[in-house]
């Protein structure tokens, strides 16, 4: 009852100043764009799980373990390859001779932030292993279920490029990912700055956290609390609803691309100092939300159309206001 009434005494301003302080923090280990930072604290703040999807080496693990020690958090790395198991992953029950009972050896989801690395290239089978995690929040071994560790972020990594040995993610798991971004190659102002910081001793060995667990949480809860406006609300509705009637498109985005949306609009709403959101949240947030939740027409992607490409023309072409419906 007392952290319940804790987590409700999380006010907006409270929120704006821890986010702040955590993407200055992640920014001192990360040479890279402020929004690509800010749409990771979105994501783990409305309890979303974050797929990245670019190059080796431009430091999408860096990213992860940045992220983990700035929210206080315990981090544990999943190295995905085709013979990792799903007991790998979830744990597994190993039987004690000594006490006559089956005793629980936990896998390494069974941490606060985790980072699944080249998620393509591990089996079907295995991937799957990692939906009830990301949708329920908890694992089932041997029929007894488990909670995971609250707050609970998966960052999975995959190759754009490489897809030989790869497991490509079907439509149902990548919807489960609230968001997909990159984070792209520095500019050489930024590669220099890079090479300097990293020359002697590597920045996140002096990174202290900014937070703590049970914090985050309760910053989990405040963002809940944020307003969201009938016509934002709408406004989102409509441009996840024109993905699914666009010619170019054989497979539109779900309902949760709108729930993620109003979520997402919540949290950047909370970031930037205010308890009530804007058809600008809704704006900044879709084309990372709303991309992989796409899949074109064969013919679209060979005219060179993308999915980021379609929805940011559909922002364009949505007014904004609320449309009620005749009669």
């Amino acid at each position: 009852m007392a952290e319940a009434e804790r987590e409700a005494d999380v006010r907006v301003d409270e929120i704006e100043r821890t986010g702040a302080k955590i993407v200055e923090n992640i920014t001192r280990v990360m040479v890279m764009q402020t929004e690509t930072v800010e749409l990771v604290l979105i994501a783990a703040l409305a309890e979303g799980h974050i797929l990245l999807e670019d190059v080796p080496g431009v430091g999408k693990t860096m990213l992860a373990r940045a992220t983990a020690i700035s929210l206080g958090c315990n981090f544990g790395r999943i190295q995905c390859t085709p013979d990792l198991l799903p007991s790998d992953v979830i744990g597994v029950s190993v039987y004690n001779e000594r006490t006559g009972e089956f005793e629980y050896h936990a896998g390494p989801v069974m941490t606060q932030v985790v980072l699944a690395d080249e998620i393509n290239r591990a089996t079907p089978r295995t991937q799957s292993s990692l939906l009830e995690c990301m949708a329920e929040g908890q694992v089932t071994v041997d029929g007894v279920t488990r909670r995971l560790p609250r707050p609970f972020l998966l960052l999975a990594t995959q190759n754009p490029i490489e897809y030989e040995g790869t497991f490509p993610l079907p439509e149902a798991q990548l919807d489960r990912f609230f968001l997909r971004t990159n984070i792209g190659y520095p500019s050489v102002e930024q590669e220099h700055e890079i090479v300097t910081r990293l020359q002697h001793e590597h920045p996140i060995h002096d990174l202290q956290a900014c937070t703590t667990p049970e914090e985050f949480t309760a910053m989990q809860v405040g963002v809940r609390r944020v307003l969201v406006d009938e016509s934002v609300r709408d406004y989102a509705i409509r441009i996840v609803h024109a993905t699914r009637t666009h010619p170019d498109v054989l497979l539109g985005s779900s309902p949760r691309g709108s729930l993620a949306l109003v979520r997402g609009a919540q949290a950047r709403a909370a970031l930037h100092g205010r308890d009530y959101t804007v058809p600008d949240d809704v704006k900044a947030l879709a084309p990372s939300v709303l991309n992989h939740r796409i899949l074109l027409k064969p013919e679209s992607r060979l005219r060179g159309r993308s999915a980021t490409r379609l929805v940011e023309d559909l922002l364009e072409r949505t007014e904004v206001g609320f449309e009620k419906e005749e009669g």
